[in-house]
């Protein structure tokens, strides 16, 4: 039976949640009606009402930090933890709608533009942001942490953009996904190996069973689960659970992407597996309309509790301004380098797409800066730089994806031959 000293605690959540949710559909509405992505509403609105500006949401109140003792920050990391998972569940259910409208012999078409991307997606801004930050006297760990901060795409932050434009099926958006695939496999390698030297313990044996854990997660999934679905079916429609597709869809979801996060890759990649899967059924379940409403509900959290976490307050020395606005701009000057280079051949317009898309970092940013953070590997100067990085990647990328497919194409794009032709 709940007490009533939890009650209170629960309640003040609900009522963060209930903000989180109004202020999302408020501020997407709003960016909506002056033509604008509603996700850069979302990220902005989150800011505003985060713990660094206003402090409407993501404080915790009396009654939670009396659970905890009187320990104030057991009890907002505690919140950050509650706020953190409803957050991922966006996310993850986002890549499963974009899994379910993407074709594994789709993908294998656009393999190499895709491999070609991920692999200079990674390359060019790690070594780029490595020498720019050990150039301005920092320590080589260090260097190298915000560096690989500046290595992964966060697929969902253009996967939402081209979802909400209806061009998720299409060549560029197709890449895009493959490509970011092909950079979290690398970027969790490169991560595992700087959070090694940062302890000093590189275990080549243990990164290596985990890099190859990693690509046969995915071999798996992609070659084989979708294969065996497409030829065997998986006649849903004869269990006696209510609404069985749905659910089942729901399970293999979080199943994968609990597996994937498992092994060390984001869970995102588990669950745009799973729906990747699931478009090969030859039943056709109607999974997007079943699932749209849990689409509706959740994904708007993601995107108001990354802009939760902006703390514009860090910004307080000019040199650290100067240091963020540099590594910003070669981390969107690298990353779509990378998007052109491997878009080469096809139309301008269908380059810049793919250059764009791949610039987001978002919450991997976060993500790789705090583990940095963590082990003493990353100051707070340098955290607050990656943070800036990844929050100006997010909010610059979605209007411009929306710019370039509101341009009228008068070209056309080159005919293809051979290996070019992926």
């Amino acid at each position: 039976m709940t007490t009533g000293s939890s009650v209170d605690e629960i309640t003040a959540i609900l009522v963060d949640l209930f903000i989180i949710f109004a202020a999302a559909r408020v501020a997407g509405e709003l960016f909506t009606r002056l033509r604008q992505p509603a996700i850069v509403g979302e990220v902005l609105v989150g800011a505003l009402i985060g713990p660094h500006a206003l402090g409407v949401i993501g404080s915790p109140d009396g009654a939670l930090i009396d659970l905890f003792g009187g320990d104030r920050e057991a009890a907002e990391e505690a919140l950050n933890i509650v706020f953190d998972v409803i957050a991922e569940l966006g996310v993850i259910i986002l890549l499963f709608f974009v899994g379910l409208e993407t074709r594994l012999d789709d993908l294998l078409q656009v393999r190499n533009r895709a491999v070609v991307a991920g692999v200079l997606g990674t390359v060019l801004p790690f070594a780029a942001g490595f020498a720019f930050i050990w150039a301005t006297g920092r320590s080589d760990i260090e260097s190298a942490f915000v560096a690989t901060a500046m290595v992964a795409t966060s697929v969902g932050i253009s996967a939402r953009v081209l979802s909400d434009l209806g061009v998720i099926a299409s060549k560029e958006a197709r890449i895009i996904i493959g490509a970011a695939v092909v950079d979290d496999i690398l970027g969790l390698l490169m991560l595992a190996i700087v959070n090694s030297w940062g302890q000093d313990n590189v275990d080549v044996l243990e990164l290596s069973l985990t890099s190859a854990a990693a690509v046969a997660f995915v071999a798996f999934a992609a070659l084989i689960g979708t294969r065996m679905i497409r030829r065997y079916s998986i006649h849903l429609d004869r269990l006696h659970i209510t609404n069985a597709p749905f659910v089942m869809a729901m399970l293999l979801m979080l199943g994968l992407s609990a597996l994937a996060s498992e092994i060390g890759l984001a869970a995102i990649i588990g669950a745009f597996l799973a729906g990747m899967m699931l478009a090969e059924a030859e039943e056709g379940f109607e999974l997007e309309r079943q699932a749209r409403g849990v689409y509706d509900f959740l994904v708007p959290f993601f995107f108001v509790i990354i802009g939760t976490k902006v703390d514009l307050g860090a910004f307080k020395n000019a040199e650290i301004i100067a240091i963020a606005v540099v590594v910003t701009g070669v981390a969107i000057t690298t990353k779509f380098a990378a998007g052109v280079i491997a878009a080469r051949g096809l139309t301008r317009r269908s380059s810049a797409v793919i250059g764009a898309g791949m610039v987001p970092r978002g919450e991997v940013g976060f993500v790789v800066a705090s583990v940095g953070a963590g082990i003493g590997a990353v100051s707070g100067d340098m955290f607050a730089v990656a943070v800036f990085m990844s929050v100006a990647t997010t909010l610059l990328v979605p209007p411009v994806l929306v710019w370039l497919y509101r341009q009228p194409s008068r070209e056309s794009t080159l005919p293809e031959t051979g290996a070019s032709a992926n």
